[in-house]
C-alpha cells in the first residue's frame, strides 16, 4: 500500500467566534489525484493555508512525508515539497511568463541561465510555450491560470495543493487543463484540489472528502459522495435531498 504523503489529525482553526476548521481528519495517498469540495464559506481554503503553513492551527497535527510540519513556514514546507496555489492569481505582470515561471526554479537552482532554461519546460508542460516571452499581464484569465499552475511546478512539488485552478474558465479552457492536470500526477506528483468544477472532480479525482461549515461531513468516491444525502443538503439546503428523492419516485 502506498504511503500516505500527507496526513493531518485534530486540526482546528478559529477566527474570533467562527470556527473555521473543526477537527478535521484526512490523509492524502503518495500518487494520488485527491479533491476536497463543499460549499461555498466551508473552510476549505483556510483548510489548504494551514496544510501549507500558510496558517498554524489552534489544535491538531499536520505531517507531511513522515515529518511533524505543523506550525511550519510556508517556505520550509515548499523546500520539503508542498506547494500550493492560489484562487486569485497574482503574477509579477510587468515579468515575462519565462521570468515568472523562473522565479519559482530558484527555489532550487541558483545559475539564471539553468533557471530560465528549466521554466521553458515547465512552460511546454502546462502548455505556455508559444508565449514565454509575452509579458505575464497580457495572459488571458486561462493563461494566469496556467501560469499559476507552472510557478508552482517550478518549485518541484511532491504535493501539490490546487485552490480552484478551474474557476473562471469557460466549458471549453476547463476541458483543455483537465489533461494538463491529470498529466501532472501522471508525472509523479500528488495532486490535492479544492474544485467546485464538478465535472472535474468527477472525471479526475479518485478520492474525494466533503467540508461543510467546517467540518468534514463525508468521503470516498465522487459517485458516492455526490449521492450522499448529506453532501446534497449542504450544497443545496434542508431537506432537499428528500424532495429529490420524492420527485424521482413520482416521475418513476
Amino acid at each position: 500500500m502506498a504511503e500516505h504523503l500527507l496526513a493531518i489529525d485534530g486540526v482546528s482553526r478559529a477566527f474570533g467566534g467562527l470556527k473555521a476548521v473543526q477537527d478535521v481528519s484526512l490523509s492524502v495517498r503518495q500518487g494520488s489525484l485527491t479533491a476536497l469540495i463543499g460549499p461555498n464559506g466551508a473552510g476549505k481554503t483556510t483548510l489548504f493555508a494551514l496544510m501549507s503553513g500558510f496558517l498554524a492551527p489552534d489544535a491538531g497535527t499536520i505531517r507531511f512525508a513522515g515529518e511533524d510540519i505543523t506550525g511550519h513556514a510556508p517556505h520550509r514546507n515548499a523546500l520539503l515539497g508542498m506547494t500550493r496555489t492560489f484562487q486569485i492569481v497574482k503574477p509579477f505582470a510587468a515579468q515575462t511568463v519565462r521570468e515568472n515561471i523562473a522565479v519559482g526554479v530558484h527555489l532550487h537552482v541558483r545559475a539564471r541561465g539553468e533557471a530560465l532554461a528549466r521554466a521553458e519546460a515547465i512552460a511546454a508542460q502546462v502548455g505556455l510555450a508559444p508565449q514565454l516571452d509575452k509579458a505575464a499581464s497580457a495572459l488571458t484569465v486561462a493563461g494566469r491560470k496556467r501560469l499559476e499552475l507552472a510557478r508552482a511546478l517550478a518549485t518541484r512539488p511532491r504535493l501539490l495543493l490546487l485552490d480552484e485552478v478551474l474557476a473562471g474558465l469557460n466549458p471549453q479552457e476547463i476541458g483543455e487543463m483537465m489533461p494538463v492536470v491529470r498529466g501532472i500526477v501522471d508525472g509523479g506528483v500528488t495532486v490535492l484540489m479544492i474544485e467546485h468544477v464538478m465535472q472535474a472532480v468527477m472525471h479526475l479525482a479518485e478520492h474525494v472528502w466533503v467540508l461543510s461549515q467546517g467540518r468534514l461531513i463525508a468521503e470516498g468516491s465522487p459517485a458516492t459522495v455526490t449521492a450522499d444525502d448529506r453532501v446534497v443538503e449542504a450544497y443545496l439546503g434542508h431537506g432537499t435531498a428528500a424532495r429529490l428523492r420524492k420527485a424521482a419516485g413520482t416521475a418513476a
